[in-house]
């Protein structure tokens, strides 16, 4: 029986991707003013829009090693002769140490755990290219490679509109968002060594939209590339995106576009824009 792919509610996979190749998504939990809900089960994007607008108080937390645990077991009790459950950098959230406890709890023979060392698509590059080796019958080592090797092949980058939600979250310093907010600063970011720190800084919007196509495209070089374009309840612009990486790269295949969730939204804040960069891109039966 083939490999099963487990990964969170982080990999922010288009809408009904994940179900059309069988993957498990475990969702995040997240709270909002005291009220627990699951992102992307009981909580969208545009909740999570309005929740960061009236200024409510935003926390999330991964899945405990008893759910993980759990889907692991359905898998295999559905016929799966072992699990490889892919999840965002462990230098971001304690996702992959639950998914190492569900593993044992399960039996290690059985579960493999991958720390992909990012979030969003580049989390979901590395699910797909999984779940494409295991509809292949790939065996659990080959699966698990697989979304190693994607893994580590994507560039993320990302544009917040205001620094408030960082400042927030504790990712700057009160003067900085105050600096930055007057000179009207649109900061970049980037997945680096597991996690999200600031590349660079651009003074308004469409500067920044202009910088992530830019970067994009050095990310991609002159080999063939998939992309991934993220926003939270910016979908213009995301659009606007999507059409300036087609006129930018002439070899670009696939480019998805999802709508991110509390994980990143709850500290990025809506107007969030990113692209995730895939160079050599995935096998077009990996799409949708």
């Amino acid at each position: 029986m083939p490999v099963a792919v487990v990964t969170d509610s982080t990999a922010y996979l288009p809408d009904g991707l994940a179900a059309r190749r069988g993957i498990r998504v475990i969702p995040i939990h997240v709270t909002i003013d005291g009220i627990a809900s699951l992102d992307g089960v009981d909580l969208g994007a545009t909740d999570l829009v309005a929740a960061l607008g009236r200024r409510a108080a935003v926390r999330t937390a991964g899945p405990t090693p008893g759910e993980l645990a759990a889907a692991y077991t359905a898998a295999l009790d559905a016929g799966a002769d072992a699990v490889v459950s892919v999840h965002l950098s462990r230098a971001l959230s304690g996702t992959w140490e639950a998914a190492r406890l569900a593993a044992e709890q399960v039996g290690t023979d059985q579960i493999r755990v991958v720390d992909s060392r990012s979030t969003a698509m580049g989390l979901g590059f590395a699910v797909l290219a999984a779940s494409c080796v295991a509809a292949d019958g790939g065996d659990a080592g080959a699966v698990y490679g697989a979304a190693e090797g994607v893994a580590a092949r994507t560039r993320t980058f990302f544009s917040v509109d205001t620094l408030e939600h960082l400042r927030r979250g504790g990712r700057i310093s009160s003067a900085t968002a105050l600096l930055g907010t007057a000179l009207a600063v649109k900061p970049l970011l980037h997945v680096a060594d597991g996690r999200i720190v600031p590349l660079e800084k651009v003074r308004t919007a469409t500067r920044a939209r202009a910088r992530l196509v830019e970067l994009a495209a050095e990310a991609a070089g002159s080999e063939p590339v998939d992309i991934a374009v993220h926003h939270l309840g910016a979908a213009d612009r995301a659009a606007e995106l999507v059409d300036r990486l087609h006129d930018r790269l002439p070899a670009l295949g696939e480019c998805l576009v999802s709508e991110v969730g509390a994980a990143i939204g709850a500290h990025c804040g809506p107007g969030t824009l990113g692209a995730v960069v895939l160079p050599g891109g995935l096998a077009s039966r990996a799409m949708p």
